[in-house]
């Protein structure tokens, strides 16, 4: 079970994300100030840190700062209000991985940090782990190599095809909104980032077409759904 240090001192936000996130099977514990995650951080080393801004006796980006004086692998999303460019900018110096702005939806951070995750695991295990291979129906599919298999014969994806299969695998068999992809790959969800996801959907389907059982069904207006 992946453990989440989740920092954000507004109540209701914060019993919402933890009951959802525990739902969806991870381990959190809560902090609503800096000197809480410090305790909370050494105490339970995290898989991932959810850290808001805007603390009472502190900021997050000066707590990701110290977080990454000891710790550069462990992966940190930024949660809050503060959107600037300004402010984007700093959150990465700071040491954060993604910046997700207030109001979000539940199901956008739960891909952002199942791909976190996902992309920190292949970065940190041992080379024969990352080269595992998962199940596609009659596919194989390995996500480090960028390799996709059936009956001995490989295909090569390119980074941006794998990165949308793993997202779809994530969340196999449940729908993927269109919106939550384009932010978690290209950063925005404008009119020509949607066309070039629709073009690598389209590479997908053809890739995936010689096991009939594997499906990748299109949610009109809202996303998609890998199914097999």
């Amino acid at each position: 079970m992946n453990k989440i240090l989740f920092v954000d001192d507004e109540p209701a936000l914060a019993e919402i994300v933890k009951e959802t996130l525990e739902l969806k099977g991870f381990e959190v514990r809560h902090a609503v100030s800096a000197s809480q995650t410090m305790l909370l951080y050494h105490q339970n080393k995290p898989d991932i840190i959810l850290l808001d801004v805007m603390l009472p006796d502190g900021d997050g980006f000066s707590i990701a700062s110290q977080i990454r004086q000891m710790d550069v692998q462990t992966p940190i999303i930024f949660l809050t209000s503060k959107s600037l460019p300004a402010d984007v900018v700093l959150g990465f110096e700071s040491g954060g991985n993604d910046y997700l702005k207030k109001p979000f939806s539940m199901q956008e951070l739960v891909v952002r940090i199942k791909a976190l995750l996902s992309h920190n695991r292949l970065l940190y295990t041992p080379e024969k782990k990352n080269k595992a291979d998962v199940c596609i129906g009659n596919y194989s599919f390995q996500y480090a190599e960028g390799l996709l298999t059936l009956s001995g014969t490989q295909r090569l994806l390119t980074r941006r095809e794998s990165e949308i299969l793993q997202l779809l695998l994530l969340n196999k068999n449940g729908m993927l909104d269109r919106s939550v992809i384009l932010n978690a790959l290209w950063g925005n969800n404008d009119y020509f980032s949607g066309r070039s996801l629709d073009v690598f959907i389209t590479k997908l389907r053809k890739y995936l077409k010689d096991d009939p059982s594997v499906v990748i069904i299109n949610i009109r207006g809202q996303g998609y759904k890998l199914v097999y």
